[in-house]
């Protein structure tokens, strides 16, 4: 197995293309505009720039991983005689459903679909193909080229084959797999997600500010990061998708997102990627405390 195809090419769609590329897998990284393909591939480039400069990679390392990765504008062209697909589109379950309709039809009948979603069900991507035992869920964290996790979620009808296969494929990736069944935000955001909400309610409800939650968490509970700025960088409109789909999924109220996420979002407060969130990103990537006061 080493033809891999890549559909997206946002943030972690070019991560995953970047540490395929970069362990000797052959890539085609697909996305609907060449324009973004050729900003992802630039994203790629920068970050093998950035481990050059740390020593972690050598120059001709960098140049056959950019080697390995070619674009593709045309899902049919991009995932002929590939070994295994892995899409990593927007979070949207009518999207993710149709790529995986297509990708049925388009591919060898020995390709493995696989996923990278945070929540939605791999079953439920499965039941549009004709292939249930070959789709399965492999969820990178992110910055997936540095993070060493992957949640392989399998499917009801995933087989143990193909379960087994990808495991050893993210273990050629350097990565450590950890198997998990497939229910609504899986294990990472089913216990992440709550966290990060309950977080939010706190703020919403005036228990403390933005910097004493964050430092609570990390000084007390030795996380690297505070669940507030956390949930900046993953991207509120992203946490706010995961929670609906655990409370829809459940239909337990405690999934339920917390006003003041909801109005954030609708506000297109998203975080890093829109320069504001709980913090202020609009001069650097750096957290700064947001001027702006919080309320109900």
């Amino acid at each position: 197995m080493k033809k891999v195809a890549v559909i997206g090419v946002g943030t972690m769609g070019n991560g995953i293309a970047h540490t395929f590329a970069q362990n000797d897998f052959t890539v085609r990284l697909i996305d609907l505009s060449a324009d973004t393909l050729k900003r992802g591939l630039e994203t790629i480039e920068r970050n093998l720039g950035r481990q050059l400069d740390k020593g972690q990679i050598d120059a001709d390392k960098k140049s056959q991983t950019l080697a390995n990765i070619s674009t593709f504008t045309s899902l049919k062209e991009g995932v002929e005689g590939v070994d295994l697909v892995v899409e990593a589109a927007t979070e949207n379950q009518g999207l993710k459903l149709k790529i995986f309709e297509d990708l049925d039809q388009f591919c060898d009948s020995k390709t493995i679909l696989a996923s990278n979603t945070s929540s939605i069900p791999i079953t439920q991507l499965a039941g549009v193909t004709q292939r249930p035992d070959k789709v399965i869920g492999m969820h990178f964290m992110n910055p997936v080229p540095v993070m060493v996790l992957v949640e392989i979620i399998r499917g009801y009808n995933t087989s143990d084959e193909v379960a087994s296969t990808i495991e050893s494929v993210a273990k050629q990736l350097g990565k450590t797999p950890v198997v998990v069944n497939d229910y609504p935000g899986f294990i990472a955001n089913r216990i992440l997600m709550p966290m990060i909400n309950e977080a939010i309610e706190s703020l919403y409800h005036g228990v403390a500010d933005v910097m004493a939650i964050d430092t609570v968490m990390k000084l007390g509970m030795a996380h690297p990061m505070g669940p507030l700025q956390l949930a900046d960088f993953i991207g509120l409109d992203v946490c706010l998708s995961i929670l609906n789909v655990m409370h829809d999924g459940f239909k337990n109220p405690k999934y339920a997102a917390c006003p003041l996420l909801v109005n954030m979002v609708r506000a297109g407060k998203l975080g890093v990627k829109s320069g504001e969130g709980f913090y202020d990103y609009s001069t650097t990537r750096k957290a700064e405390v947001v001027a702006s006061q919080f309320s109900k």
